[in-house]
């Protein structure tokens, strides 16, 4: 089965082969579509895993998480992704809004795939371990763990983005561009014969003149830091030689990684409960009050 084949699901085309994902945003082929299909796939997953959280507290809290946590996943999105898009435009990049949802909708892509995947385990805890703190710090780690594979994700994106000159400014073409070579270049030199006065033989008859001498072939390497086809990896890579200047987009991507990371658990923290403790209450949302941060703490001291 091909990997662009329909009956193949999204997660598994991102983690089969990614690198036709990074081809495409590069591309910038048919991404309508491509973040159609995760989107839809990171709100279902997300669902799923959110019904698994509420149901510590009941039902109607498992009905209630599973609308707030892909709601928390897009919204935290929709926030932090103008940042990322203009700190890449503020220094050359050359990524368009499109190839930006794109390339972070795969990182999201993963964090619910991995999540929902956890989902058995945390149902499992919550039937032969019903403690609302240890339910509580089980499901936070999950999903750290699961936000830092995604996260890594998108960087692999973005440096792959980085290979293919899209966060660095145009440069302007040079007057005869030249193809991109296999690692060896074959070229034809001919060497030059000097041909004399033709000799006598034996008989006096004049020898022929000596034949042209054949081309010769001369392989050419590539030079140091130029783009050659690697068909081990399927695209092009820089021969080593050239220490290549890191794209100031790459550092504000960790920058940005950490953004995210914060207003997502802060906008946790205001769209609580999640889990619904058993001592409270049903209710939609609770009184905005301390933070996520010290709530951790508090339940960690707490066990």
């Amino acid at each position: 089965m091909s990997a662009n084949s329909p009956g193949l699901l999204i997660i598994e085309r991102i983690l089969r082969d990614r690198g036709s994902i990074w081809q495409q945003i590069v591309e910038e082929r048919d991404l309508n579509r491509l973040t159609g299909q995760m989107l839809a796939s990171s709100a279902v997953a997300l669902a799923l895993y959110g019904a698994v959280l509420g149901f510590f507290n009941g039902a109607l809290m498992a009905l209630t998480s599973a609308v707030k946590l892909p709601l928390l996943f897009l919204v935290t999105l929709a926030i932090c992704l103008p940042t990322l898009y203009l700190f890449n435009l503020v220094f050359g990049a050359r990524l368009s809004m499109k190839q930006s949802v794109s390339l972070v909708m795969v990182a999201i892509t993963v964090i619910s795939m991995l999540a929902v995947a956890f989902a058995p385990i945390s149902l499992f805890f919550l039937i032969t371990a019903p403690d609302y703190g240890f339910f509580k710090l089980l499901n936070v780690s999950i999903l750290a763990l699961s936000a830092l594979v995604g996260l890594r994700f998108l960087t692999g994106g973005m440096r792959v983005l980085a290979e293919h000159g899209l966060l660095s400014p145009a440069r302007p073409e040079p007057a005869v561009s030249q193809p991109a070579i296999a690692p060896a270049q074959v070229t034809e030199e001919k060497v030059p014969v000097t041909v004399g006065a033709p000799a006598a033989n034996g008989d006096g008859a004049a020898a022929p003149a000596a034949a042209p001498a054949p081309p010769v072939l001369v392989a050419h390497a590539p030079a140091p830091g130029q783009r050659v086809w690697d068909p081990m990896q399927g695209r092009y890579v820089k021969t080593p030689g050239v220490a290549t200047e890191r794209p100031a987009s790459m550092t504000l991507l960790h920058v940005w990684i950490l953004l995210f990371g914060f207003v997502g658990t802060q906008l946790a923290w205001t769209l609580r409960p999640f889990f619904g403790n058993p001592d409270s209450p049903f209710a939609l949302f609770r009184e905005i009050e301390g933070n996520f941060y010290a709530e951790i703490f508090r339940t960690i001291a707490g066990l």
